[in-house]
């Protein structure tokens, strides 16, 4: 086994910084303690978190995870940090979303959404998802973003389509999750292939 050379380490390793994206309606920003109430009543609903690695949470774990992820800053390998995600026109919390650099190489990136089910069927899950690509592959040269969604999520299957994402795998009964064994697929897109979109 060879050791990186400094060059090489200094393009694994990522500054920190705080999160601040701006789309045309939403704010992507860290998470504060008076996002509490909107966040526990969509973390709480099972229709919502039903495909995420998260169950339903009390009002008392919405606050500590809340306070865990508060002060988190972007660039952390192999830690997901997740984003509180506003509502520009009325400054609500309308859902959070996160992202997590890959442990071993900090150009890969992986991304996470979850959106209120009081604000579905909006468009916002994808223009949080088109707020993060753009600010993953155009101002931090990340070269590919990986997801793996769950074979029976059909939103986040055609969100992932539509925003250019091919699928590169699917893996059968790979996980047991909620009681059951499901099955995954991973999509994935690299910064060419965005660049060759836009």
């Amino acid at each position: 086994m060879s050791i990186p050379t400094c060059r090489q380490l200094l393009v694994l390793i990522r500054p920190v910084e705080k999160l601040n994206i701006k789309t045309d309606r939403l704010l992507i920003r860290n998470l504060k303690l008076t996002d509490l109430r909107d966040f526990h009543i969509y973390r709480s609903n099972p229709d919502v978190t039903k495909y995420q690695d998260f169950d339903v949470m009390t009002l008392e774990q919405a606050r500590e995870f809340i306070q865990s992820q508060k002060d988190k800053q972007f660039g952390q390998a192999g830690e997901w940090v997740q984003y509180a995600i506003e509502n520009r026109a009325t400054n609500k919390l309308i859902g959070d979303c996160a992202i997590k650099l890959d442990q071993a190489d900090t150009r890969i990136a992986e991304i996470g959404i979850t959106i209120s089910h009081l604000d579905q069927n909006n468009g916002f899950a994808k223009e949080v998802f088109m707020g993060i690509l753009t600010f993953l592959f155009n101002a931090k040269g990340i070269h590919r973003v990986v997801e793996i969604v769950d074979t029976e999520n059909i939103a986040s299957i055609n969100l992932l389509k539509s925003t250019g994402f091919r699928q590169e795998g699917y893996f059968i009964e790979n996980i047991f999750f909620k009681g059951k064994w499901g099955s995954e697929f991973q999509y994935a897109m690299l910064k060419r292939e965005w660049d060759a979109n836009q």
